[in-house]
């Protein structure tokens, strides 16, 4: 069983100053945060998370209620992203099959992927958990790290594909545009000058390398960062496409939270550079 630690409840000290304390504390060490709320409970369920957590959760961890925001707050300390997201899809799990129509949304971010946490950036993320229209665990995002929404094209020849990148993406607030080939692809980047580019490597027309390298030798206003998501696990492959200037390899199959923060990264460093 994992080490557990819960606070008392009747605080003087406000839930997101300890959970900033705590997150500034951990360095540069990874650590979790999950905000839970069901929308169907006027009291939330703190003692069937707290459970949950005992059972599954193998490291040491802490949970608090916040009354104001009416959202449980759980801090994961050692946890990467992956691992966070994990652990929510057990405790939205556990809260379905005990309380029925408690209908959680959760919320969760991985530190310090996110920069330097905050008591404002918190409470956002309960808000977040809050007021979320998805039964979809959402991965929060910090607004100001675009000033409008980016633009992504998706270049796939499977259909079922496209259409899941384009809604998961579509609901974060990206501008998201679709190719089935490679030669189409690259006609339409000359047109809207994509910030991100999501790519598979087998690809109709061009192969996938050549057409990466043809995307960075195009002319455009801003030169679109790409990210290669294929099953293609070969070292020499992967080893071509960082040499071609890729910004990212993911190999499918992939966890859609650990893409959302990898394309959030990007934007990131597009708004740095």
């Amino acid at each position: 069983m994992a080490n557990t630690v819960t606070l008392e409840r009747q605080m003087t000290v406000n839930v997101y100053d300890i959970l900033e304390e705590q997150l500034k504390g951990m360095g540069s060490r990874p650590s979790g945060v999950v905000f839970v709320h069901c929308k169907n409970m006027e009291q939330q369920p703190e003692a069937e998370v707290n459970e949950a957590l005992e059972r599954t959760c193998e490291t040491e961890f802490q949970l608090w209620k916040d009354s104001k925001t009416s959202t449980i707050a759980v801090f994961l300390p050692g946890l990467t992203l992956n691992a966070t997201h994990y652990q929510a899809l057990l405790i939205k799990q556990e809260l379905l099959e005990r309380l029925g129509e408690a209908d959680p949304r959760l919320t969760i971010a991985g530190f310090p992927e996110m920069g330097s946490p905050s008591r404002h950036m918190l409470k956002n993320m309960a808000e977040s958990a809050k007021l979320s229209q998805s039964t979809d665990i959402q991965l929060y995002t910090k607004n100001e790290t675009m000033t409008a929404p980016g633009k992504i094209l998706i270049v796939d020849y499977d259909e079922t594909t496209r259409e899941f990148l384009r809604i998961r993406l579509s609901m974060q607030g990206y501008e998201t545009f679709e190719a089935v080939d490679g030669l189409s692809a690259i006609e339409l980047a000359k047109k809207i000058n994509p910030d991100l580019i999501l790519t598979e490597l087998n690809l109709y027309g061009v192969s996938g390398l050549s057409f990466i390298h043809q995307i960075q030798s195009l002319e455009l206003q801003i030169q679109p960062k790409v990210i290669v998501l294929t099953d293609q696990r070969v070292e020499d492959t992967i080893s071509k496409c960082f040499e071609k200037g890729v910004d990212d390899y993911v190999t499918k199959p992939y966890s859609p939270v650990e893409l959302d923060a990898r394309i959030r990264r990007c934007f990131q460093s597009n708004a740095v550079s």
